[in-house]
């Protein structure tokens, strides 16, 4: 018996070259296509990673001090040996050791990513005694590595120790131990002081403080990251304290900090050491491990109770990174949408230029076989083929992409590689096995619908699949979410537990397709036999084309996705574009706003006046608004945004504004259920929900009660504030607050001008330049570029989808329209006939893609977490641009009225006996 034995394929190379150039024109098709998905896919990931560094900088910088990490230790006890208080001359060298000890304690890493140390020593805030305004005192000490910041003392001279150094005893109840400070010149003007003058003082127990000014001073760079940390040590801060609270403060010297620790109570020093983030030093892919340090180091933390020299950390560095790292993500995965839907598209049109370049080939590759190819010998041929073309087009377009991008992602252009190689030699192996093929067509009939079941069956389970797949992509995405996507080594990678639910927008395109699909021969059917029943031929023929070529479901399946993904990419450009324009509404709440300077606040309301005298205002309303204002809810702080306003005027401003209308303003002036006897109705929004109607509130006051306040509705959003209390001005004014207005809201075209033209020390927000800011933000300004690339590529894609499918089918098509023509059929009708054919199909793509697309927006913007690159309290709602939709339409169904002409002038010279011997 003879022994078979294997062998490997054998192409016949001078094949592979003939039809490579026989077929240069569709092969060098796919290569445009592959090289030009290979840029995008290859250059996108990157692009975004490099705006992601940028963002996680940029959050830093906004946070100030908050993202700061803190370390807190206790004193050493300063008991002396006759009951007294011991002076302490080498306080100062204790702070020293206590920021080296704190830096070593960072770790190699985390201190890597932070600026170098600042000690900051602070006494209590104690109360100024005279004058008539509440105005609060707080004396602190700065020191860095190189020392304090740099001064020039323009009166007097630095401040010194009290008594010589040495052993010195204070007794507990002794008289106050004198301090001298030295104070700004901003500090110095206010309070009228000068060097050698006193500060009366009192604590919050009543007891005066001896503060001695030593000198006054002028920094010699406000930009030095330490006054930062005491603000108050370059100028008056007003509100720093509680409304209507100025803070002034006072700079101790090394030699003047022991003398401040003896003139206040042992636990009232506080010292600190600040590491603030080096934002330059941050990225995207070091902020995981950099939150991970954060938290590490908090949770080793030594307990807050404990009275010792242990370190205690705190820091909202992890949380600030945190935030952005969302808002990344979700940027991120939204982009991952969009690629992923053109991918799809791609890989589509992919598997119909192959499609059609088998249709080109089958004669040839038949004609192989009956001289004896061999299938594994026909599939290396062509596999050999499409992979040194797919593989020089996405070579090419990753050498585009590293062109204008610092990197290449080549894990997205995957795909479109694996299918411009696979699809090719995969239908020229089927189509040629078919060829060769001696199984004959079953004579029984219920043979042939066994056949014809078991095709049928087929296409179900791949159906199935794909509607499975969507189903668990949308349930995924809904309960989930779209997870943070983590980036390998910076190319954008999808890890495995996000690529379903970002999968969710092309499985649903496609489901949707499939529908069509479905439905499209029952109405080409049904249109076929209303035209039987007409008078008019030209339709007989027509409709009867149309449900010949209905049932092809490769181009179908292509026109519907890469119209609907056009669709949807469209909407979320608008959405987002939209979303900015509101998320600028909400920040400024305005056309305008003046937030004036605490010196000026006095003359706010004359400001007003003369705003709303200006040419081109509309409305102009004035408002008192304190951040970090300090309220308490059950003996807890609570530290929202305070907005003390004119309810009513407020109401008019929202009503005329796109802000979202606020109908609870209406119970801050209209009495009601709900305030007790001397509540104030209060408005509130939290950020955590859990401040509803019938919460008690209280203002604390400068030596006065507190103000009781009724939580009676939620506020709107002021400023993109996350806490919100919002009070009407008159009723506060009645319970013995009255407002002192900081902030002016400014309506209609000159409200730009009006507000910069008004002389007063202030800042001016425009609503224009927060837009202009936002959206040229490095996220959004890249997703918006991105969903406007993707829909021009996925227009572009199912342009060329449409012109393949046509080219497909016009050998057939064109063949049966000659052969009419020998029953006198005139050309012009050949036209109206192949119109028909062509017709119909787009028409109901142009229509059903757009509202695919639409629903698919419906369905899935909600997961996608719009309002974090927008900026807007809630998701912003889909917005629908029709006249794009419809643009994208037209564009189909013009292209499908060109391709009638272009086929028939390429027709024209095929003669008619040529047509009648090809069925022969």
């Amino acid at each position: 018996m003879k022994q078979l034995t294997r062998r490997f394929p054998a192409p016949h190379w001078p094949s592979v070259r003939g039809r490579g150039r026989a077929d240069a024109g569709p092969l060098l098709l796919s290569a445009a296509v592959i090289a030009a998905v290979a840029l995008l896919a290859g250059a996108v990931p990157v692009l975004l990673g490099a705006a992601a560094d940028d963002t996680v900088q940029d959050s830093v910088r906004r946070a100030t001090n908050d993202a700061n990490v803190l370390a807190h230790a206790d004193w050493e006890r300063d008991d002396g040996p006759t009951g007294g208080r011991v002076r302490m001359a080498e306080l100062a060298k204790e702070v020293d050791d206590f920021r080296v000890r704190a830096t070593y304690a960072l770790g190699p890493d985390l201190d890597a990513a932070l600026l170098p140390p600042i000690a900051v020593v602070d006494g209590p805030v104690l109360s100024i005694t005279d004058g008539t305004a509440p105005r609060t005192f707080q004396f602190t000490y700065l020191a860095g590595d190189a020392g304090g910041p740099q001064v020039t003392w323009i009166a007097g001279n630095a401040p010194a120790g009290a008594v010589p150094d040495g052993f010195v005893e204070a007794p507990y109840q002794g008289p106050p131990w004198p301090v001298q400070i030295g104070i700004s010149e901003a500090d110095a003007a206010a309070l009228d002081v000068r060097p050698g003058d006193r500060i009366p003082a009192k604590d919050n127990r009543g007891r005066d403080k001896d503060l001695r000014i030593s000198g006054i001073y002028r920094p010699t760079d406000t930009a030095d990251p330490a006054w930062r940390l005491a603000p108050a040590l370059l100028r008056p801060v007003p509100g720093a304290d509680g409304v209507g609270i100025t803070r002034f403060a006072g700079l101790l010297s090394r030699d003047s900090l022991p003398d401040a620790r003896l003139a206040v109570d042992e636990d009232q020093l506080r010292r600190a050491i600040h590491f603030a983030p080096d934002p330059d030093a941050l990225t995207w892919a070091s902020s995981a491990a950099l939150v991970d340090q954060v938290v590490t180091l908090k949770a080793a933390s030594g307990s807050s109770g404990a009275r010792d020299d242990s370190l205690k950390w705190e820091s909202q560095l992890d949380a600030t990174l945190r935030a952005t790292r969302a808002r990344v993500s979700a940027v991120r995965a939204q982009a991952a949408v969009l690629l992923t839907g053109v991918l799809t598209a791609t890989v589509l049109v992919l598997l119909l230029a192959a499609d059609l370049l088998v249709r080109r080939r089958t004669l040839a590759l038949s004609a192989a076989r009956q001289r004896g190819a061999a299938l594994p010998d026909l599939g290396a041929e062509l596999a050999i083929e499409s992979t040194v073309v797919s593989l020089s087009a996405a070579a090419v377009g990753l050498a585009l992409a590293r062109v204008v991008a610092p990197g290449v992602s080549w894990s997205w252009a995957v795909p479109v590689v694996l299918a411009g190689a696979v699809a090719g030699p995969a239908f020229g192996t089927l189509a040629a096995g078919r060829a060769s093929r001696d199984r004959r067509q079953p004579a029984n009939p219920s043979a042939r619908r066994w056949v014809r079941a078991t095709g049928q069956l087929r296409r179900a389970v791949v159906e199935a699949a794909v509607l499975i797949a969507a189903v668990a992509a949308l349930v995924t995405l809904h309960q989930r979410g779209l997870l943070p996507v983590t980036a390998d080594g910076g190319t954008g990678a999808l890890t495995g537990d996000v690529s379903l639910p970002v999968s969710a927008v092309a499985l649903g395109a496609l489901v949707g397709a499939l529908v069509v699909i479905r439905l499209l021969p029952l109405g080409a059917r049904f249109a076929l036999r209303q035209a039987l029943r007409s008078r008019r031929p030209l339709a007989v023929f027509g409709a009867a084309r149309a449900v010949t070529t209905a049932g092809r479901a490769l181009p179908l399946l292509v026109l519907v996705s890469a119209t609907a993904l056009a669709s949807f990419a469209l909407i979320l450009g608008s959405t987002v574009a939209r979303g900015l324009a509101d998320g600028a509404w909400s920040v400024v709440g305005a056309d305008a706003r003046l937030d004036v300077a605490a010196d000026a606040k006095a003359a706010t309301p004359a400001i007003a006046e003369q705003i709303a005298a200006a040419p081109g205002v509309g409305q102009v309303v004035v408002a008192q608004v304190t951040d970090s204002a300090r309220v308490f809810t059950d003996s807890t702080p609570f530290a929202p945004r305070l907005v003390i306003v004119d309810a009513e005027a407020f109401q008019r401003l929202l009503a005329t504004t796109p802000l979202p209308d606020a109908p609870a303003l209406a119970r801050l002036t209209t009495p009601g259920p709900g305030p007790g006897p001397g509540e104030v109705p209060a408005l509130v929004r939290s950020s955590d929900g859990e401040l509803p109607v019938g919460t008690r509130l209280q203002l604390p006051r400068a030596d006065a009660p507190a103000i009781h306040l009724a939580v009676v509705g939620t506020a709107p959003p002021v400023g993109g504030a996350a806490d919100v209390v919002l009070v009407d001005a008159a009723a506060l004014a009645n319970a013995g607050l009255p407002a002192v207005p900081n902030t002016v809201w400014v309506t209609g075209p000159g409200a730009a001008q009006a507000v910069s033209n008004s002389g007063v020390a202030a800042d001016v927000v425009s609503r224009a330049d927060v837009l202009r800011t936002q959206r040229a933000a490095p996220l959004t300004a890249g997703l918006l570029r991105l969903a406007w690339a993707a829909a021009a590529v996925l227009l572009a894609l199912g342009l060329l989808g449409l012109a393949l499918a046509a080219a497909a089918g016009a050998s057939e098509r064109w063949q049966t329209l000659t052969r009419l023509r020998t029953l006198g059929l005139r050309p012009r009708d050949a036209r109206w006939v192949a119109a028909g054919e062509l017709l119909p199909p787009v028409a109901v793509v142009a229509v059903c893609g757009p509202l695919l697309g639409a629903l698919l927006a419906r369905v899935t913007f909600g997961p996608l977490d719009l309002r974090l690159l927008t900026g807007q309290a809630d998701d912003p709602a889909a917005i629908l641009p029709w006249w794009l939709l419809a643009l994208l339409g037209t564009a189909l169904l013009a292209a499908a009225a060109t391709v009638v002409p272009v086929e028939s002038a390429l027709r024209r010279r095929d003669r008619l006996s040529e047509v009648l011997r090809a069925g022969e």
